[in-house]
């Protein structure tokens, strides 16, 4: 993982690791980059009379979902309980055998059998349990197992199961408790600090012998004996996920405690490696032993090296820590600082004597912030899924879980720990579980957002909304014109003058910051950890609203060479651009409030291929760009602009014409499709996602142009410098450059040239405007591409991994 161990004394660590449980004030002075391995509170599941308290008061109020605890009694408080139980037992001619553990013992010290309990001392602290005296066995011993669960946040709460583990073995045979045998430990204990004391533990390294085992070996040993190996799996997990629930009030409670300032939803600064230990009854259910705050991580055999390293190492990847988190929070506190200097983004409070417009609009003003406020999270959040999704490792998330009516008990139970351990002490947490915007999805709370920008308009008396690049207010409006005549907005490219300066100059711009970040990494600067994660979301919201989320690696547009057919239904440019024209029918033309441009003769729907017949001699050539004249460029321009209109996007899965018929429906029907096509570009994407749809384009576009104009190095060429403008002006401020070529309203991406000192031919000009339609239709496919794969605009299918 390339860390450097520092010195024990040294304060600026990345990462702390503590054999011991971490004072709160400790927690309390970590910079918000450190990482330590303890949460505070979570003595309260992993202390035994801890454990056994909490679990208690659960099973009051969740008799049936917390049935896997054997029952205990804390001693000395609940001496005459058991007595009174063990009475009962007798009166029904029960008996019963009891294991006796200290209450914060550890590695089998103190653990033994009894079976009259009148013997035990009523004043001594330790806990008493029923013994399960019927337990699943491998080749007559009893085992219990040792699984790894990694917590790596309690706000909100996030749980990793290792797919992997530790099974221990007794070493001696079973057999049912009786007076003769209550002492032989070896047998009823399974405890590793115990039994390898013993001359049986077999230390074998082959995978199917010895004392120790691994949980990877047990799993296939349950497939091949028929068990159900998902049901166990499945009842592992709740298990683990119930049993930490029990824990979140405690957790989250001392957590906040320890970092007040910091905001919900925020890089935890605690993470924790728990051991939990379960033993398996003769039915294969689960019953939870304890919980070790502290596993051991030593290894004495060659399978404890092998299952701990694992363990260890996906966690720390898992943690995203990178050697760049001090640098990023010196700035962070830095414009923290700043923020607070000026007074920026804090709410002024209202003199008692403002009128009710005045309080309308505080009150409007707060509840914007607090959508922003919420959305920022729900960015991070994805973010931080992201991360975790591409370096899972050998973990797999439990909680939260994938499945929703999994998700929505263990909610139910959260709520009801919330309200068994809290019980008012804590009313601000409450609150905050019962907050409807924690639910919410990312569309919803844009959809909120925008309604608080119209309830705005009204407050302030405007007609209309301000033209303009806001992320959602240039969204096109629903055309109310009849089908067949409907304008085309895509025609009446606007120029805003407001932000002709900014735009001109972003190329420049752009260049300088792939310059300067080229020079930082040549330099090679040492690290001590390696930086190879996945970009992070600021959470400021304080300009207008970004996009964050998932978007596919690519959709390449592949093409299959048939003949040219008819006209296309593609408009092109050839008409003036402000001109509306009638629909002749949505299976011949198709020009709408969200049509690609003016119209255009339909060229053959040929799917470009990336690789043609030609492109293989391409680097073969000589650079031909200074030889030929402006004749032969413009008629390569020319063959450039036929190639252009050429070009479909593919929907994978999909046949020309059934593409063709989905982008119709996007169309025909862009009042509803309208508010999800612009929550995905302009607010799930982030710029990186963004730049990745219009790669599609420029990838293909790139190659075509090496194919025309037989130039290896397309970057010289005068076309392509205008392509490129084109593409970085469609990313400016966060893809609206390309939204605002879905309206009527904003700036047009043509401004680029009005002030530029390069000059583009008409020719030129209209193969900006087909490559611009190119862009569109391929965040049309992508959307619906995805939205389609899952169900939701969120997610991908795993195929897209798939670069091609």
């Amino acid at each position: 993982m390339d860390f450097i161990k520092a010195r024990d004394d040294d304060e600026t660590a990345n990462l702390i690791w503590n054999d011991s449980a971490v004072q709160h004030e400790k927690i309390a002075e970590l910079r918000n980059y450190q990482r330590i391995n303890h949460f505070p509170g979570m003595g309260e599941i992993c202390r035994k009379d801890c454990l056994a308290r909490n679990m208690s008061k659960m099973i009051k109020c969740q008799p049936q979902e917390y049935s896997f605890i054997p029952k205990t009694w804390i001693f000395p408080a609940e001496y005459t309980q058991l007595q009174n139980y063990v009475k009962e037992l007798r009166r029904k001619r029960k008996q019963k055998t009891f294991i006796v553990k200290p209450s914060n013992g550890a590695m089998g010290h103190g653990i033994w059998l009894i079976r009259n309990c009148e013997k035990l001392p009523a004043q001594e602290h330790f806990i008493v349990q029923e013994y399960l005296d019927k337990p699943f066995l491998m080749e007559g011993y009893k085992f219990d197992l040792r699984i790894y669960i990694l917590v790596t946040s309690c706000d909100p709460l996030r749980i990793f199961l290792y797919n992997d583990g530790l099974v221990r073995m007794g070493t001696e045979k079973y057999h049912a408790p009786s007076e003769a045998n209550l002492s032989q430990l070896y047998m009823h204990l399974t405890n590793y600090s115990v039994n390898k004391h013993n001359e049986n533990f077999e230390r074998d390294e082959t995978v199917d012998k010895g004392s120790k085992r691994s949980i990877s070996w047990f799993t296939q040993f349950l497939r091949c004996n028929d068990y159900d190996v998902a049901k166990f799996w499945g009842d592992i997990s709740e298990l683990v996920v119930k049993t930490l629930i029990v824990a979140e009030p405690h957790v989250l409670h001392a957590y906040r405690m320890c970092r007040p300032g910091q905001p919900p939803g925020s890089d935890s600064v605690c993470f924790e490696v728990l051991g939990f230990d379960i033993i398996l009854d003769h039915k294969l259910k689960p019953w939870l032993l304890e919980i070790n705050r502290a596993p051991s991580f030593a290894t004495d055999q060659k399978i404890d090296y092998d299952v701990k390293k694992g363990a260890l190492l996906n966690a720390l990847k898992l943690l995203n820590i990178r050697a760049s988190d001090k640098k990023r929070n010196l700035a962070q506190q830095k414009a923290e600082a700043q923020r607070r200097l000026y007074g920026h983004g804090s709410m002024k409070k209202l003199p008692a004597a403002s009128s009710d417009w005045e309080k309308q609009r505080h009150t409007l003003e707060r509840r914007r912030e607090e959508l922003k406020e919420q959305l920022a999270q729900v960015r991070k959040q994805f973010s931080r899924e992201q991360h975790e999704k591409q370096h899972l490792g050998n973990y797999r998330r439990i909680y939260p879980p994938d499945d929703k009516l999994l998700l929505e008990k263990y909610e139910s139970l959260l709520s009801a720990a919330f309200q068994t351990f809290l019980a008012g002490r804590a009313a601000s947490l409450q609150k905050e579980m019962n907050n409807p915007l924690k639910r919410m999805k990312e569309e919803d709370i844009l959809d909120l957002l925008e309604q608080c920008e119209l309830d705005d308009e009204k407050l302030m008396g405007k007609s209309s909304r301000q033209r303009g690049p806001k992320s959602l207010s240039a969204m096109p409006e629903c055309s109310q014109t009849p089908r067949r005549q409907r304008p085309d907005y895509l025609a009446d490219f606007t120029s805003c003058s407001s932000v002709d300066n900014s735009c001109s100059s972003s190329d420049e711009e752009m260049g300088e910051r792939r310059k300067t970040e080229g020079s930082q990494e040549k330099r090679g600067e040492k690290k001590p950890f390696k930086n190879n994660t996945a970009p992070s979301v600021s959470p400021t919201l304080s300009g207008p609203i970004r996009r964050s989320i998932s978007c596919p690696r690519s959709i390449a547009s592949l093409s299959s060479p048939s003949e040219v057919r008819a006209l296309s239904s593609r408009p092109s440019p050839m008409v003036p651009m402000a001109t509306p024209f009638i629909r002749p029918g949505s299976a011949m033309l198709r020009s709408h409030s969200l049509s690609r441009s003016g119209y255009a003769p339909r060229v053959p729907h040929t799917y470009f291929n990336i690789f043609t017949n030609s492109q293989t001699n391409i680097m073969q050539g000589d650079s031909l760009i200074h030889l030929r004249s402006k004749e032969q460029e413009a008629d390569l321009v020319h063959q450039t602009l036929a190639a252009l209109t050429a070009m479909r996007i593919r929907f994978p899965g999909k046949t020309e014409e059934e593409a063709e018929a989905v982008l119709d429906e996007i169309l025909d029907n862009w009042k509803y499709h309208k508010p999800k096509v612009a929550s995905y570009w302009l607010v799930k994407l982030d710029s990186t996602k963004q730049r990745k749809v219009l790669d599609i384009v420029r990838t293909n576009v790139r190659l075509a142009l090496q194919r025309i104009w037989r130039e290896p190095d397309v970057e010289s060429l005068h076309l392509y410098r205008l392509f490129n403008r084109v593409f970085n002006r469609l990313l400016w401020s966060h893809g609206q450059g390309l939204w605002n070529c879905f309206s009527n309203t904003g700036s047009s991406w043509e401004t680029i040239f009005s002030k530029s000192s390069e000059v583009a031919s008409p020719q030129e000009l209209q193969c900006c405007r087909r490559l611009v339609q190119l862009c569109r239709d391929c965040l049309l496919v992508v959307y619906k591409f995805v939205s389609e794969s899952r169900g939701s605009l969120s997610g991908l299918s795993p195929e897209w991994d798939d670069t091609r």
